[in-house]
């Protein structure tokens, strides 16, 4: 993987991360990290429409924002293997396999997530060297991400990002990928729900 693509990942990474206090403060990493890494004007201004769409809201709205969008639609849930599987039980041991491939390339996680938190998952293949099991999660993140993607409003800001790492970051899916994907994940009962959907 590309220094470029390393750093788009690290950046989306803290974007789709939950809006805590800290994150109008990052916003100057993020800045400081697209000057040092991004050589492309073109992909330097997506970057820069992305980080103004954030910039025009309060903390406060982007924490409402943040919740309406990813934790009450299934699409645009942030678990990887919600994605793939769904409401199966099968994801237990996905999520298991997923630990494992990060513990065995040297990292541990720091937070509660679950392992297959794509947030987290951005930011390890950020720092993980490129192996035949980071290869293929890439591939596997290129359709979940895809579908979050194709699924959200235009105008929500979380858009932006989305679209950058389709195409700069990720491989487009194929269409047995995306098959696959819709054949293996068994739907929940309801698509949205009137609470957020906690996994675990």
């Amino acid at each position: 993987m590309e220094e470029q693509e390393r750093t788009l990942l690290a950046i989306a990474s803290r974007l789709l991360a939950y809006p805590d206090d800290n994150f109008i403060d990052e916003q100057l990493d993020i800045i400081d990290s697209i000057n040092d890494n991004i050589s492309s004007a073109e992909l330097r201004k997506e970057l820069e429409n992305a980080l103004k769409a954030f910039h025009r809201l309060t903390p406060e709205e982007l924490k409402k924002l943040y919740v309406a969008t990813f934790d009450l639609k299934a699409k645009h849930g942030l678990y990887l293997t919600a994605h793939e599987l769904g409401d199966s039980s099968k994801r237990g041991a996905a999520i298991i396999r997923l630990q494992n491939i990060i513990n065995d390339a040297g990292f541990e996680r720091v937070d509660d997530e679950l392992a297959d938190y794509i947030p987290m998952l951005f930011e390890f293949l950020a720092a993980a060297p490129d192996t035949q099991e980071t290869d293929r999660l890439v591939r596997r993140l290129a359709v979940a991400v895809k579908r979050i993607q194709t699924s959200m409003p235009l105008d929500n800001p979380y858009f932006n990002i989305l679209y950058v790492l389709t195409e700069y970051v990720f491989p487009q899916p194929t269409k047995a990928e995306i098959k696959k994907l819709e054949f293996e994940r068994e739907d929940a009962d309801l698509e949205e729900l009137p609470y957020p959907i906690m996994y675990g």
